[in-house]
């Protein structure tokens, strides 16, 4: 039997599903391989895109399913292959360091973009799964969750991970070659 919502957090819900499908579905394309040339770029636009998803989750009261156990959301999907297929993308670029909480510390530590990413999408997938099976509110509590207490802080680190990334292939040009691009530019 379908759980019961309010009619605003069942809209929220569907948009959430949506929003969370399509990040999901074009993360595993772009770490098969899909587009490697415009993967930074693109994940730099799908992890930002998240992030307004995350933020209407955290914008909003608190969740609270109606039992206090979860229900059985069936089999999680295996994200090892998800994570190596990103690391292979992203080989030479994946590793940076983080800090572990900017409020109470400023320990630093190891993390990777295809730990992150990979990470993630499970979470989302995770709420994902409820919801395919009409549990609407246990959905939008995992994904409110997951995004206060883990996805939410890991998109934050690789969104200005890709930014910086990016801005060093933009930017960290050789000289010669950037003063032909503004001549040429200049005088077509």
């Amino acid at each position: 039997m379908p759980e019961q919502q309010p009619d605003d957090l069942g809209a929220l819900a569907a948009e959430t599903a949506a929003d969370v499908r399509s990040f999901t579905a074009a993360v595993r394309e772009l770490a098969a391989g899909a587009a490697p040339d415009t993967a930074i770029p693109l994940l730099l636009l799908l992890v930002a895109q998240l992030q307004v998803t995350g933020a209407r989750l955290g914008a909003i009261q608190d969740v609270v399913p109606d039992e206090r156990f979860e229900p059985d959301p069936g089999p999680e999907s295996d994200q090892d292959a998800l994570r190596v297929s990103l690391a292979n993308l992203l080989e030479g670029i994946d590793d940076y360091s983080d800090v572990v909480d900017p409020l109470t510390s400023l320990e630093l530590s190891r993390a990777a973009l295809s730990d992150d990413l990979a990470t993630i999408v499970a979470s989302l997938e995770h709420g994902l799964a409820h919801h395919d099976r009409g549990r609407a509110v246990e959905a939008m509590w995992w994904w409110q969750f997951g995004y206060l207490s883990d996805w939410g802080t890991r998109s934050s680190a690789a969104l200005r991970v890709l930014q910086t990334i990016l801005g060093h292939l933009r930017l960290d040009a050789d000289e010669d070659t950037v003063a032909e691009a503004e001549f040429d530019a200049l005088h077509p």
